[in-house]
């Protein structure tokens, strides 16, 4: 779901510095499976199981192949920004999303994103509320220079947020939309959330003119 804004954030410095690389929430995310464990204080086996699938649905969606139009606006920034996540391991749309997020920052050299837990962060999960709920995946886009919020992105590409507000309209069970949700991300594969980027991108930052650019693929 996107939304634009522009304002001071109750992120600090301190919150930066302990914030983690997505390599290091993978690594952290290993060992806690070892241990039988997840993010977050309840490791309950629902939520470790969620975790292990939550795994697979990332080396899944890594695959995933950036649209040509999408990298050539990305190599086209010219604004440096911070890209910071609420996540958790237990969480299936952040399963979903965070690995292509990534993608789609690693194409710029001047995109870095920081991934903090939402438990262990209630003052920014609660700034940065969807329809007053603490729903994750939450992006918030920073200017690193200033460190004004640009925008924020989450929890879900618009499509299955409104799949998700129909069925909850419904009174669906939680498994039935949990299935029919992930459905929709194996069956979407990521194109949704890259046309949503296109538009941040073109709100967020400044680019140069597509003229300038020479893009080589080589996958």
């Amino acid at each position: 779901m996107v939304d634009t804004q522009m304002a001071q954030t109750v992120i600090t410095p301190e919150h930066l510095s302990k914030a983690i690389s997505y390599t290091q929430y993978r690594d952290m995310i290993d060992k806690l499976l070892a241990e039988h464990k997840t993010t977050g204080t309840n490791h309950s086996e629902v939520m470790v199981e969620y975790t292990r699938m939550n795994m697979h649905r990332m080396r899944r969606v890594e695959k995933v192949i950036l649209e040509d139009e999408l990298v050539e606006m990305m190599l086209s920034v010219r604004t440096r920004m911070t890209w910071v996540v609420l996540t958790e391991a237990w969480c299936g749309d952040a399963a979903q999303c965070l690995p292509a997020i990534v993608k789609i920052a690693d194409a710029s050299p001047l995109i870095e994103v920081k991934l903090l837990l939402r438990d262990e962060n209630p003052e920014i999960m609660d700034a940065y509320l969807t329809d007053g709920g603490r729903s994750i995946p939450k992006l918030i886009a920073l200017d690193a220079d200033t460190m004004e919020v640009l925008g924020t992105w989450g929890p879900r590409p618009e499509p299955a947020q409104q799949l998700f507000l129909d069925m909850k309209a419904q009174g669906a069970d939680y498994s039935v939309f949990a299935e029919k949700l992930h459905a929709w991300y194996a069956k979407d594969k990521s194109r949704a959330l890259q046309q949503e980027f296109k538009e941040l991108i073109n709100t967020w930052a400044e680019l140069s003119a597509p003229a300038e650019l020479n893009v080589v693929r080589c996958s």
